[in-house]
């Protein structure tokens, strides 16, 4: 599949903004089953400086400061990515026993599984805990496969918890996820990561898109497409295992991957700090476009 993603956020502040410092991670990543073309950011007002760099878990970040005064700020990226789906050979290659891996990246001392031991850590918004632990231990029963595994704990998760946008922020505590028994993407990707971690498995946050059609005989409309989360599985001599809890599903080529971490706090597309401003609005658009559908 080829896609043009255009990603733009608007900042609307109530009084001027002197100074900001941003990073954006807005590039989509090139690996595996994708690759990133073309890309165009442009901000407005136009930045003084701009840099970019790799973070620490292979992400494109893009540094831009902007020291003039403004009272909106646009960032919009324009990206051309080509995608595939997943190797066949990446499904094969996981029917080992999950206890297999779990031990592997205890004993491990290969630098890709040192690297690893980030994945099975608590980290900033992913907390383990004791009752998600079981969870997820009634999906990994004793010699199963780990791919039927992470595909059932994904349904599972998919079945037992609804999707309600107005339920959570990105500040609300896994825990009351799991009370209240419903989120978004980013909630179901953070629950899964939890279960799995704290059965000794590494996983991971993935952020990017996801392509949405429109009902039949209906035009898509411009701007309707949304940002998407979901989890990678990391199997030793296999590599990520992706699965999607919010549409029970393993990504197809539809999904394109925008950036790899821990969870959210590690992939945020926006993120940095301003001088002035007061309260603001935020305003997000996301179109991913089918360059090869018919006209």
């Amino acid at each position: 599949m080829r896609y043009r993603v255009t990603h733009t956020t608007h900042y609307d502040y109530t009084d001027t903004v002197t100074l900001c410092h941003n990073e954006a991670r807005l590039t989509p990543s090139s690996e595996g089953r994708q690759q990133c073309g073309r890309y165009l950011l442009t901000v407005t007002p136009t930045p003084k400086v701009v840099r970019e760099r790799r973070d620490y878990f292979g992400n494109r970040v893009t540094y831009f400061g902007v020291e003039s005064p403004h009272s909106e700020l646009i960032v919009n990226m324009v990206s051309e990515v080509l995608t595939e789906a997943a190797p066949t050979q990446l499904q094969l290659g996981a029917e080992r026993p999950w206890e297999e891996v779990r031990d592997a990246m205890v004993r491990g001392d290969e630098a890709d599984l040192r690297m690893m031991q980030h994945f099975l850590c608590d980290s900033p918004l992913v907390r383990t805990l004791p009752e998600l632990a079981g969870y997820a231990l009634e999906s990994f029963t004793p010699g199963r496969g780990i791919m039927e595994a992470a595909m059932d704990l994904t349904h599972r998760i998919y079945a037992d918890f609804s999707y309600d946008s107005t339920a959570t922020t990105i500040s609300t505590p896994l825990s009351q996820v799991w009370k209240e028994r419903r989120g978004v993407c980013q909630d179901f990707a953070h629950l899964a990561i939890a279960s799995l971690r704290g059965i000794g498995l590494p996983a991971g946050y993935v952020s990017g898109y996801l392509e949405t059609l429109p009902p039949v005989g209906a035009k898509k409309l411009v701007g309707s497409d949304a940002s998407h989360a979901w989890v990678a599985l990391y199997v030793p001599d296999v590599g990520w295992l992706e699965f999607d809890p919010t549409n029970d599903q393993m990504p197809t080529e539809q999904y394109i991957v925008l950036a790899r971490g821990r969870d959210y706090a590690d992939v945020s597309p926006l993120n940095g700090v301003i001088y002035g401003g007061g309260p603001h609005t935020m305003e997000v658009s996301v179109d991913v476009l089918d360059l090869d559908a018919p006209v």
